[in-house]
This record gives C-alpha cells, structure tokens and sequence, in this order.
C-alpha cells in the first residue's frame, strides 16, 4: 500500500512538472524594441508584418515597434541605449560617424530613397531635368543642403534662386502651377490627386541617380559586436516580414499600423503598396539577386562619394565606420516572393 502511494504521488508530481513544461516556453523570447521614423505606414509595413504573422516570434524575438512622428526622438533614443534598432539612414549614420557617434546600419529595406519631386500636369516638364525651368521648388532644409545641392552639380540649370522653404502643406504648390514640391513617393502623390483632382507628375529622385539606401536597420555598434546572433535574427526576420507583406496576406499587418496610426486609410495603404512594387522601392538592384536589405560596399561608397563631391562630407573621412555587410546579401526569404 505504501509504495502504491507513493508510485501515485510520484506520477502526480511528474503530471505536474509536465504540466508545467507545457505551459512554459522553453526558453524565453529576447525582448526587441525598433524605432520607426515615423508615424506608423505602409512604408514599415514589413515590420509590422513580423509581428503580426508571428516571424519574430519564430527566430526568438518579442519585438515591440516605437512610432516615430512629429515629436518622437526615437534616434535619441538608439544612441542612447533606450531602443535595440532605428529606421536610420546612410546621412545620419555618415554624419553619427563624424561626430564619433557608434551607431552602424546593418541593412537596408529600401534599396532606392522614396524622395520625390512633384510637378503640374500641365507645366511642361516631361522629364527630370526639365524641373529645373521651373521658377519655384520647395523644399525642406534637409533637402536644400543634400539631394538639391546634388541636382545642381548634376544637372545644368537648377539654381539657388528656385528654392523656397517647404512648410509640409501641398496649399502652395497647388495655387503656382509653375512650381514642383519635394515629397515621397508613397504618400504626398496620393494626397495631392485627393485634394485637386488632378494627378501630378511625379519624379523620383533615385531614378535621376541619387543613391543613398532608405530605410535602415540601425543599431549601436556595441550591439553589433556583442550580440551579432541577435542583430542576425532580427535582421533575417524582418526581410522575412517584408516578403511576406509585399507578397503575401498583409491585413493583420495593416490592422496593427491603423491600429498604432488611427488617421492611416486602406486608400493610402493600398497606394503606398503599389508604388513601392512598381518601382522597386525595396526589390531592385542587388536586392534582386541577393534578397531584401542588402548592403554593398560599392553602392555605399557610391553615395558618400555624391556626398563629398557636393561638400557635405569630408572626403578622409572613415564612412566604413557607418555600416556592416555581414547580416544581409545572403538571399534571406526569397522563396517567399510570388
């Protein structure tokens, strides 16, 4: 009777522990944050989808998305420690390197920078260079002192009399129709044909030969080097989440980014989607061959050398410090493009 009990209390306690096993993961997900540069959008939609599918859950993450917007600081917050990963850019991670800032872009979504200009229909201009007959383009300072001071060294004709400051409201542009305005791809088209009724000439900016990435994964250096297992993984998950949101079921991904950004319309979402395919925002160059967010040596340099020609960077400067090549190019998710 005795060692009956005991054989029972013993199958109990191995019930239990099972129970227990079931409940528990075996072991725990690491805990991710990313930062985004904006308020949320189709233009992050891979990342959402990651999360929505469950793909980061699979490679052992449990990631959460910062939104940027107006009055975020979420690259701050990167430099910082405050978050693991931030939507950066070739720009910031070249001008980080300058200041001694230890930050690295370890893959780039977008191989071509949405970054576009906007003209009348009905102005004449036909092509790039004819944007520079124009009178009027505004445009941010950002964009005065980057991508303008590349079409002026580029292209005959654009002066510095055209600029005038852009305030991100369409109002001006629509009331001169010898003017174009700075804008993205994705977004700012969408808008104006909504509000005039008409559909601008769209040009975008990386098409005429301004090659920086967009779009980055960025992370501290110190990250990099201490735990590359982790930057791997999240890499490697998000290109997957990317795939499958151009390629595959996107809604749960759309619900999180209405959900995260109320003002987001499926009409604005659906645009955003279509344009990146159709001008391979994300999918061309050597994303092509080598999968979603790849980073080369060559195409880098190529810009921080449009860069240095320009005088925005200094040409001794160490921009390898700006960036890694050995999370991404190696064909990562595409079998899941359809």
């Amino acid at each position: 009777m005795f060692n009956a009990l005991k054989s029972k209390a013993f199958l109990t306690a191995m019930g239990l522990m099972a129970a227990i096993g079931m409940a528990e993961p075996a072991s725990a997900l690491d805990k991710v944050t990313y930062g985004t540069n904006w308020l949320a959008q189709a233009e992050h939609g891979g990342f959402y989808q990651a999360v929505a599918d469950g793909t980061y859950k699979k490679y052992g993450l449990d990631v959460t998305i910062v939104q940027g917007g107006p009055n975020a600081a979420n690259s701050a917050l990167l430099i910082s420690g405050k978050i693991d990963f931030y939507m950066g850019g070739p720009q910031q991670e070249i001008d980080a390197v300058k200041q001694g800032i230890p930050i690295v872009d370890v893959a780039a979504i977008f191989q071509k920078d949405p970054q576009v200009l906007i003209a009348h229909p009905d102005a004449g201009v036909e092509k790039f260079e004819d944007l520079a007959k124009l009178p009027t383009l505004f445009m941010s300072k950002d964009g005065y002192v980057t991508y303008f001071e590349w079409m002026k060294a580029n292209f005959p004709g654009f002066k510095d009399e055209q600029f005038k400051p852009y305030n991100f409201s369409a109002a001006p542009f629509l009331s001169d129709k010898q003017s174009a305005q700075q804008g993205y791809l994705t977004s700012e088209p969408y808008e104006i044909e909504k509000q005039a009724g008409w559909k601008p000439k769209v040009f975008l900016i990386a098409d005429a030969g301004y090659s920086p990435y967009s779009t980055m994964i960025t992370a501290q250096t110190a990250m990099v080097q201490k735990n590359p297992d982790l930057v791997q993984r999240f890499v490697n998950a998000s290109i997957e989440g990317w795939y499958n949101y151009l390629y595959g079921d996107n809604k749960a991904a759309n619900d999180l980014i209405k959900k995260d950004n109320p003002d987001m319309t499926d009409g604005q979402i659906a645009y955003s989607i279509a344009k990146m395919k159709e001008y391979g925002i994300v999918v061309s160059g050597d994303a092509e061959t080598k999968g979603i967010g790849c980073i080369t040596d060559e195409r880098y340099k190529k810009f921080f050398d449009s860069m240095v020609s320009i005088g925005v960077e200094p040409a001794d400067l160490d921009f390898k410090k700006a960036y890694s090549t050995k999370f991404v190019c190696k064909g990562v998710g595409m079998a899941l493009k359809k």
